[in-house]
């Protein structure tokens, strides 16, 4: 059996050892388009903070890991997918035969349409290489404005001002993390960093970059006009996909897949970010591109691949954001369902925060920031669609009760 995987990431290589482990004869080949060590990519704040080396950022430590394992890792990119006769092309011209193909090729920073994101100085911040030359650009009083304050926006502030940047970040829609977080949590986590010395301009984004000499000078919407040595473009992400362009594989934001992460085409699967599966809570396609559910799902894909049947059971939109020190997380439908009732808590001076939407006798998502302890328990309450009874009034009284509540149906399901 051949063993294709277009993706070298946690999802990839997570893949790739699961066939192993389960055929040792198979043929299993991952195609690793940025040419790097096989890494994950979450952990590049830690990189650009200085916490770790290149070497912490890679998958194995042991050189010979996947040569042991018989996993012959192509430092080769996709250029397309020919399903009639099962060959994937590679960019270098060469084409590769697989009898199962696993699509792990993830997320690509998107582009901002503006004159100037060509310039030298003007960067993403989403691979190895990208960190590799914001380090080497970055010294003690650098300007750097960076446009974009989403999940990655967020954990790489730490690594930036760290290395002694001046940093201002341009938030489009006035709200830092607008997509994970209801207004208040947004709220307390730019306070947070406006006093950890971040400044954060709202309503506003980089309408064109121009070289000024050695600098740059960044135009804003509003006409303002600011210095940088390094414009940082961090606006979001989309599903690395475009070469499946004329494949017959069904997409729509992501790639479609079944419970079982097969495609519409045989033989061909999908996971990770790249991939959109059903949600754990109401069966509907959703993008979730977090790095737990794309691990998860490449061990299923990969049960599938070798024989198995094994189902996916959804996955449940979990956040955790480390900004400059601050804990938050949102958990399932965080911004409520029509209909559904919700209780909100709020410490300002403190920076905690906290969130509990309902539906029906359900917990459906949640919120914290500031909360350290036990918030796994919201998880397990919302993914395990646990009907609340007396607890639910409890807990619209004190949300802060949720571990009680935890436990005590932890107790009853017993």
């Amino acid at each position: 059996m051949r063993h294709v995987i277009i993706g070298a990431g946690p999802a990839g290589i997570t893949a790739a050892e699961t066939l192993r482990k389960l055929d040792a004869e198979a043929s299993i080949t991952v195609l690793d388009g940025e040419g790097e060590v096989p890494y994950a990519r979450m952990a590049i704040p830690y990189l650009l903070s200085d916490q770790i080396g290149e070497d912490g950022t890679h998958l194995s430590r042991d050189a010979d890991h996947y040569s042991a394992l018989r996993i012959d890792i192509e430092k080769a990119r996709a250029a397309a997918v020919d399903t009639a006769t099962g060959a994937v092309r590679l960019t270098d011209g060469r084409v590769i035969p697989y009898d199962r193909l696993l699509i792990a090729s993830g997320s690509v920073p998107s582009r901002e349409s503006i004159e100037g994101i060509d310039l030298p100085g003007v960067h993403t911040c989403w691979t190895l290489a990208d960190a590799r030359a914001i380090v080497d650009e970055i010294h003690p009083g650098a300007r750097i404005v960076q446009m974009g304050a989403g999940f990655v926006g967020c954990i790489i502030m730490h690594g930036l001002v760290s290395r002694g940047a001046q940093l201002t970040v341009l938030v489009r829609s006035g709200r830092v993390v607008s997509r994970m977080m209801p207004p208040k949590a947004s709220e307390m986590i730019a306070r947070w960093c406006e006093a950890k010395g971040v400044h954060i301009m709202g309503k506003t984004q980089a309408a064109r970059i121009d070289r000024d000499g050695e600098a740059l000078k960044v135009t804003l919407t509003t006409g303002e006009v600011l210095p940088a040595d390094i414009y940082l473009s961090v606006v979001g992400v989309k599903p690395g996909i475009d070469f499946l362009t004329g494949s017959g594989i069904a997409v729509e934001t992501g790639i479609v897949v079944d419970e079982h992460l097969r495609t519409n085409v045989p033989g061909v699967y999908a996971v990770g970010d790249a991939a959109e599966s059903r949600d754990r809570l109401y069966g509907k396609l959703q993008m979730n591109a977090i790095q737990p559910n794309a691990v998860e799902q490449a061990r299923i894909a990969a049960m599938n691949m070798a024989g198995g049947d094994t189902e996916f059971l959804g996955s449940l939109a979990i956040n955790v954001l480390d900004t400059m020190g601050l804990i938050s997380c949102s958990f399932g439908q965080w911004q409520g369902e029509p209909g559904g009732e919700s209780v909100e808590q709020v410490d300002e001076a403190d920076y905690r925060y906290l969130s509990l939407q309902f539906g029906g006798e359900c917990l459906v998502g949640a919120t914290t920031v500031g909360f350290t302890d036990h918030v796994g328990a919201l998880r397990g309450l919302i993914q395990g669609k646990v009907k609340l009874g007396a607890w639910r009034e409890r807990l619209l009284a004190d949300p802060s009760l949720f571990m009680s509540a935890h436990l005590a149906m932890a107790e009853k399901l017993a």
